[in-house]
């Protein structure tokens, strides 16, 4: 087992989760940030091939697929180094979007696009992951309104495909209750960030050595 900590962070697109995240990141040593897909050069070369706006005749299952192998990668090349070496990993995104947008928003099944996950990180998961909730609308609306944010594939789906995803992270809320915590992402930066930052404190203290 590594003495590293892995904390993966979710929610609906436009619920402001990556603003929060590299918030985080400044208050913490010995951290690393990092993001899904992507964060290394194989892992981002699938990222630009899965959200380009021009892959419209992608199938679901390869989106998946694709997914599942940019997760692989950057875990074993990335995450796990860090986690070996005792560090604080903070990923943006990691398996629970690929269940709740492929799975369930897509319909490809939640426990089938798991099964396809569970090869590619051999049952690793989070310690803790922190989902960020929203309403589709409000997140769309945020998204519209940053001018310098980049606009993907997935952001172009329409509101029902949108509302679906977050119908999809209340189901695994559901189902892994001890692992993912709720955030209420409607409020400032500032309310959001410091209500983060207290459930990563209380993970963090977990793990420090009793004196």
């Amino acid at each position: 087992m590594s003495s590293g900590t892995f904390i993966t962070f979710e929610g609906p697109d436009g619920a402001g989760k990556t603003t929060i995240i590299k918030l985080i990141a400044q208050e913490l040593n010995n951290v690393l940030l990092t993001r899904e897909p992507g964060g290394i050069e194989i892992a981002e070369q699938i990222r630009r091939v899965i959200l380009d706006k021009g892959n419209t005749a992608m199938d679901s299952r390869t989106e998946a697929l694709l997914y599942a192998a940019a997760r692989r990668q950057h875990l074993i090349e990335k995450v796990k180094p860090a986690l070996d070496k005792g560090r604080v990993v903070l990923c943006d995104r990691f398996v629970d979007s690929s269940l709740a947008y492929q799975g369930y928003a897509r319909g490809l099944g939640m426990d089938e696009v798991f099964t396809i996950n569970q090869f590619a990180i051999e049952d690793f998961m989070p310690e803790l992951t922190i989902y960020f909730d929203i309403e589709p609308e409000v997140g769309l609306k945020r998204i519209n309104k940053n001018k310098g944010r980049e606009i993907n594939r997935l952001d172009l789906e329409d509101l029902d495909f949108h509302k679906k995803v977050r119908e999809g992270y209340h189901l695994l809320m559901e189902r892994f209750p001890h692992r993912i915590v709720r955030i209420d992402a409607s409020g400032t930066v500032d309310e959001v960030f410091q209500k983060t930052m207290q459930l990563v404190e209380a993970k963090l203290a977990e793990k420090k050595p009793s004196i």
